[in-house]
């Protein structure tokens, strides 16, 4: 069976009987977790193994678990700080922070891995232009070079422990104030503006082998009218023409109200492929999810299902052997040294 192209959660810490049912349906490719999924490491680990279990190729397993204020698992995991304290690091001693981005993306990693998760949605690839809220230190830098050069660090601690990354949220989230989570925004930017400022960290970690990016539901109307999430100009004619990316497209959630110009939600799922995305997540809304399943028109697409396929965790390890690690010691203990408060500074 491949993997469709719908990610969906789940309501605990277990698997429900009518969950297992839903997971087994061919749509199904993907689930997300949140924190309310999660209790302890071993918690984690068993109700990996038990989505793993259902299929064959298994289905992908993902978190957004980017640090600071978005870190779904946090007791029993290092705590991560969020990314603009490197951006912060950076503009004082720019090689102790690829350095430390670096190590962040490997426990970040390694630590997932060790309970069987397969990806985090990271590394975030938005400017902080000092106006969305919502990004803000999620964002590395507000400079493209900057805000590269960290993320190109985060991706190969990810990728040497067995993690692709993902880049997000495609075309650039960090110009507008408005929440896509709760509103439309809208970025009233022209294209070449764009281009040549937060089109640039997503084009050069394509260059790096950036193995899949997520999309934003912004409306950038002086270049088309719908949601980027919803536009076959930004994904096909820019994203993958103009820009040469090979790998996998995932929608931000369709639940979100950013995505709500394009219908209900299984209209928004029907966009989205249409669109270009390979895999789209129904978040918080369970009944909208299996509204997507019944009515979904889909033909399996060989090249997505490839694309998919190498999100696939690699380099699994138990969590005792990752604790008796002392190369995961090390890092842990170099990332505890560096004092941060909330979203302070590494400085």
């Amino acid at each position: 069976m491949s993997l469709g192209p719908v990610m969906i959660d789940l309501q605990g810490l277990e698997l429900t009987v009518e969950e297992r049912e839903i997971l087994q349906h061919p749509m199904v490719g993907g689930v997300i977790l949140f924190s309310r999924n999660y209790h302890s490491p071993q918690q984690l680990t068993l109700l990996v193994e038990q989505i793993h279990a259902l299929r064959e190729p298994h289905l992908l397993v993902a978190v957004d678990q980017e640090g600071g204020r978005v870190q779904r698992f946090r007791e029993g995991f290092t705590r991560l700080p969020p990314a603009r304290c490197f951006g912060d690091l950076y503009d004082h001693d720019s090689g102790r922070a690829r350095r430390l981005a670096q190590t962040a993306g490997w426990v970040m990693a390694r630590e997932l891995r060790a309970a069987g998760v397969d990806f985090s949605f990271a590394p975030v690839l938005d400017l902080d232009r000092g106006v969305s809220a919502v990004i803000g230190d999620r964002a590395f830098h507000s400079a493209p070079d900057p805000a590269t050069q960290l993320a190109h660090a985060w991706m190969a601690g990810m990728r040497s422990a067995g993690m692709a990354a993902t880049g997000k949220h495609f075309p650039g989230h960090g110009a507008v104030a408005a929440d896509s989570h709760v509103a439309v925004p809208v970025d009233e930017r022209n294209f070449e503006d764009i281009l040549i400022e937060d089109l640039v960290p997503f084009e050069r970690m394509f260059g790096y082998g950036l193995a899949a990016v997520m999309t934003a539901h912004i409306i950038y109307p002086r270049v088309d009218s719908r949601p980027a999430t919803f536009s076959p100009f930004w994904l096909k004619d820019v994203l993958r023409e103009r820009l040469g990316f090979q790998g996998a497209v995932f929608s931000d959630d369709l639940g979100m109200e950013g995505a709500s110009v394009a219908g209900d939600v299984p209209a928004r799922a029907e966009a989205a492929l249409a669109a270009g995305c390979d895999m789209i997540p129904v978040c918080n809304n369970p009944q909208g999810a299996v509204q997507v399943l019944d009515g979904l028109t889909w033909q399996e697409r060989p090249l997505g299902h490839l694309r998919l396929a190498r999100m696939h965790g690699r380099r699994s390890l138990q969590r005792r052997e990752l604790l008796a690690d002392p190369e995961w010691q090390r890092a842990v203990a170099e990332l505890s040294s560096v004092q941060f408060e909330g979203e302070g500074s590494l400085l």
